[in-house]
């Protein structure tokens, strides 16, 4: 039975590449299909979630925006694995660093993410979960940056459900060595888990939750590049 297209990505079986690059923003999305592919074709609309398919250095390649959160990223990637025959997916996005060594611009290379969210509890897993990037990709966008000449760095994340959050508790992370925030790793890591994909998270230091420095939604918009090299660097 043909599942495609789904309540949310219009797309029939076969216009999606078997690897996918995503963001956050679907603006974003569009920036890297006029960036980074050969005559980007759009595949999907629906609720404004831009998708491409083209081709980056005679590879097929599609790129899609995820929305912002847990639940909105984990729709669309399921839908990916399970219904599109999707084999990869990895996400780029920005991230708020917990860490003094870790700067505005830098590239984090999520290679665990620590979450309060909820979402594994629909395994019924008699334990604690640990959502981790596939290696083999981890290790490639390492040596990546390396050949780039990018600073990175590659260690745990914490993803939560809440932006805004008056626990003060959070701040806990920071001692536990994770080197930044961002919203949206485990459900993708999960769902690969689940399916047997692959998938690793790239993000951009665009704010500093310990010295309150910045980036503004123009600058993560149009300027975050260095992590779409190292991602379309591992097609």
């Amino acid at each position: 039975m043909n599942n495609t297209p789904t309540p949310h990505i219009g797309a029939k079986l076969g216009d999606i590449a078997k690897t996918v690059i995503m963001a956050g923003d679907p603006l974003r999305a569009k920036l890297m299909a006029e960036r980074y592919l050969e005559n980007p074709v759009l595949f999907n609309n629906v609720r404004g979630m831009l998708g491409y398919t083209g081709k980056h250095n005679g590879k097929e390649v599609s790129v899609m925006g995820h929305g912002m959160g847990i639940p909105s990223i984990g729709i669309y990637t399921y839908e990916l694995f399970n219904f599109y025959g999707v084999e990869t997916i990895i996400r780029v996005g920005s991230c708020g660093s917990r860490q003094m060594y870790v700067n505005l611009g830098d590239l984090v290379i999520a290679q665990g993410s620590c979450t309060d969210s909820s979402y594994a509890q629909q395994y019924n897993l008699n334990g604690t979960f640990a959502p981790i990037a596939d290696f083999d990709l981890c290790r490639r966008a390492a040596d990546a940056c390396e050949k780039f000449g990018y600073k990175y760095h590659v260690g745990n994340v914490f993803s939560a459900d809440s932006f805004y959050c008056e626990d003060e508790r959070k701040a806990n992370w920071t001692k536990m060595g994770v080197l930044a925030d961002e919203m949206e790793a485990p459900a993708l890591y999960m769902n690969a888990a689940r399916l047997g994909k692959k998938a690793l998270v790239i993000c951009t230091v665009s704010d500093h939750i310990l010295t309150g420095e910045a980036t503004t939604a123009e600058e993560r918009q149009n300027t975050f590049t260095k992590m779409m090299d190292v991602a379309f660097s591992l097609i």
